[in-house]
């Protein structure tokens, strides 16, 4: 088979990251063609490790208006060429299918739904233009359970939405469960751009009322306006000198392994990869009661009320000291890690390429 994935960027994010990871064992476990189309060409270290890892990345500009029409005029030459399509994000779910309608191809069109919640389901107006796009793909993929119940209720029950759970490089992140008896300096570290749909500012409060041998660490990138808004909350707050942004960087394993405690607050998420890296490091993972973080960790790490700084901060100063319980919560993660292998992932998206491509030759 021959198989385009289409993406806006690889810059840092839960579906990028996911390129980077299933994209060559799509290609050496099915023995396939597989290339990546991206809006945003520009060079980052995702863009450079997918490339080095054997798969052919194409361009369309190296700018960030990924919305722009010109997309759609731009990206016409790629779509005769592939058996299956696979879109990740709403520009390219959207684009997708209208500049199919300008080219002499057919090939079989699959979406994954990353998210769990997103601000154009909140409009009355997108809803018509949602339905209409997705009604173009051959298969809707949903990362989570929650994630196919909430586009369902928003859809509608389709038979071509299905689930396939995200999953990760788990042997890459597993470490010895910590012993936390002899730690003084605690580290708390989350793992995840800067981007609104995340809360950095209720972990940061959370930091605010912990004594002063907890530090904090950012890992992931964004928008410089975001990274802004967070470092001067951390002024406002008055523990700037104890948050450390380490930026996008490719020892996140080392990172997670030298920390105490790996956080993920936010507002929503889908499946997120960074929750199943944490969850397998050895450390406990703590996460907000959230779509998309509930199920994951529930029963193996610990879930705090959306925006609770306070509950938060008790919960890592209960597991601080009490390191049974600190040794319990770390065990439960990793073993519910091992779940979400992208082996697993891999597997499941080869088979249905098969099943589609199997039922549109009969």
């Amino acid at each position: 088979m021959k198989i385009l994935h289409v993406i806006t960027s690889l810059y840092t994010g839960g579906a990028e990251r996911l390129m980077v990871d299933l994209l060559p064992l799509l290609k050496d476990k099915g023995r396939n063609q597989v290339d990546l189309l991206l809006f945003n060409g520009v060079e980052t270290q995702f863009k450079k490790k997918i490339e080095q890892n054997g798969i052919t990345v194409f361009s369309l500009s190296s700018t960030n208006d990924v919305y722009h029409p010109r997309n759609i005029i731009k990206m016409r030459p790629f779509l005769g060429q592939y058996d299956i399509i696979h879109t990740h994000n709403t520009a390219c779910q959207l684009f997708v299918p209208i500049a199919l309608r300008f080219v002499n191809a057919n090939p079989l069109l699959v979406t994954t739904e990353h998210n769990a919640n997103n601000r154009r389901r909140s409009s009355m107006w997108m809803k018509p233009v949602d339905r209409w796009m997705y009604n173009q793909y051959d298969a809707i993929v949903c990362i989570a359970d929650q994630t196919r119940s909430n586009l369902e209720d928003y859809i509608g029950k389709w038979d071509k939405i299905r689930t396939i759970y995200n999953g990760v490089d788990i042997s890459r992140f597993i470490r010895p469960v910590k012993d936390i008896t002899r730690t003084s300096q605690f580290v708390i570290t989350m793992v995840s751009a800067y981007r609104v749909q995340k809360d950095h500012e209720t972990l940061m409060r959370a930091l605010k009322r912990l004594p002063a041998n907890y530090r904090l660490q950012l890992v992931g990138g964004g928008e410089k306006v975001d990274k802004e808004r967070l470092v001067s909350c951390c002024r406002d707050l008055g523990i700037e000198e104890r948050v450390a942004f380490l930026g996008v960087r490719p020892d996140v394993p080392d990172i997670l392994e030298q920390s105490d405690f790996v956080v993920l607050s936010s507002h929503w998420e889908g499946l997120s990869l960074s929750s199943i890296e944490g969850m397998a490091s050895g450390r406990p993972f703590i996460a907000s009661d959230v779509d998309g973080l509930r199920e994951i960790v529930d029963n193996a790490g610990v879930l705090f009320k959306h925006g609770d700084d306070q509950e938060l901060a008790e919960v890592i100063l209960r597991l601080s000291n009490h390191p049974e319980e600190y040794k319990s919560v770390a065990m439960r993660c990793q073993e519910k890690a091992r779940q979400y292998d992208i082996t697993f992932m891999a597997q499941s998206y080869l088979d249905l390429y098969k099943q589609l491509t199997s039922s549109n030759q009969s």
